[in-house]
């Protein structure tokens, strides 16, 4: 008579991700006029909304970029109305081969001309972009090309000018003192930052020292410093024709180059975010408030109505600033405060249209 052993049976269940661990997305490439680009998709098409679309800035991809802000709690919200597609510039995105030596790196004109070709392959009509720093001049440049297409920009950190004589030449001088990532350093961060020796510096310098794609990175930032002048023009036909969210931190290096941006553009469809205690990468060090921010935004375009703001309303302060336009009218301003503990509802910003208006978000 056959033996009895007892066989223990597990039962196979699919690997489920932790509920705090975001879905990962899939990633994609298209070929385009100025060679390949790599993108990355995450949830599907929301019938009637924009894809949101991100770019992001020198030194960094799409996941260093913008993953504290993507996977910030209440950025899920967001995130489950509408498609979210990452771009990387080309050589940028994890594992990326090296050029071979003499390859010429697309301007970020042409970086801007291959956003088609993702919006073409993914059968997407219209985005709302989210670029940081060269990204935010390359989703600029597509907006003035392709204005048809954008329903709205948060802007971090652009600088929309070219570089003058005395920029390159100060540029040129520092090439001959500073490695490259030391550099791409002094773009991305504040001198507070960089003297204070934070753990993110250092996370941020040891990743750009050990790049293995660091001969890429250098060829994004020549084309970066090599930009033409996007040439805005307040009232004139160079203009951003969209709803626009300038953002920049309070003693940030881009500061002064966001608020002649600020003052470029129509007031009507302008805001202006200075974030203070954020450095030089507001969506990295605060993505609270940013998300907080981005929401009043999409909601004045007229998406999530029924959104619920928390953030901001427990801040301490948030001012809100009322500025004429360029034609000499005196200037307005108003200052909201609240308490967390008044229970006083809070008064939104205002929607994109109803007049220039700056917010200055303190918490």
């Amino acid at each position: 008579m056959t033996e009895l052993h007892e066989v223990q049976i597990t039962e196979e269940k699919p690997l489920l991700l932790p509920p705090s661990q975001p879905v990962p997305g899939k990633k994609h490439s298209v070929e385009t006029p100025y060679g390949l680009v790599t993108f990355t998709v995450h949830g599907t098409p929301k019938p009637k909304r924009p894809a949101i679309l991100t770019y992001h800035d020198v030194g960094l991809n799409h996941q260093s970029c913008f993953e504290p802000l993507f996977h910030f709690e209440d950025m899920q919200e967001i995130v489950k109305n509408f498609v979210v597609v990452h771009v990387d510039a080309p050589g940028m995105e994890e594992g990326a081969p090296l050029f071979p030596l003499g390859y010429q790196y697309p301007s970020l004109d042409q970086l801007a001309d291959m956003i088609p070709c993702i919006l073409q392959y993914l059968k997407f009509t219209s985005i709302i972009g989210i670029g940081v720093g060269a990204g935010a001049y390359i989703l600029a440049r597509y907006s003035l090309s392709h204005p048809d297409t954008v329903e709205g920009l948060v802007l971090i950190n652009i600088d929309p000018n070219a570089k003058g004589w005395m920029d390159w030449a100060a540029h040129k001088l520092s090439g001959l003192t500073s490695s490259i990532p030391e550099m791409i350093l002094a773009h991305l961060f504040s001198q507070e930052e960089l003297s204070g020796c934070r753990e993110l510096i250092q996370q941020y310098r040891e990743a750009l020292v050990g790049a293995p794609n660091l001969s890429n990175i250098q060829l994004y930032w020549s084309s970066y410093n090599t930009r033409r002048d996007l040439n805005f023009e307040r009232g004139g036909d160079v203009t951003l024709k969209c709803p626009v969210m300038l953002v920049v931190g309070d003693q940030a290096p881009h500061e002064d180059a966001v608020v002649e941006c600020n003052s470029k553009l129509d007031p009507t469809q302008t805001s202006f975010l200075k974030m203070a205690d954020s450095g030089g990468q507001p969506q990295l060090t605060q993505p609270g408030k940013l998300t907080e921010a981005f929401k009043y935004f999409v909601q004045g375009m007229g998406y999530m109505a029924s959104s619920c703001m928390t953030r901001l309303s427990r801040s301490r302060t948030a001012s809100l600033s009322s500025a004429a336009s360029g034609d000499g009218s005196q200037s307005r301003s108003r200052t909201l405060s609240q308490n967390s503990e008044s229970g006083s509802p809070q008064q939104p910003p205002p929607a994109p249209g109803s007049g220039a208006h700056t917010m200055e978000v303190s918490c």
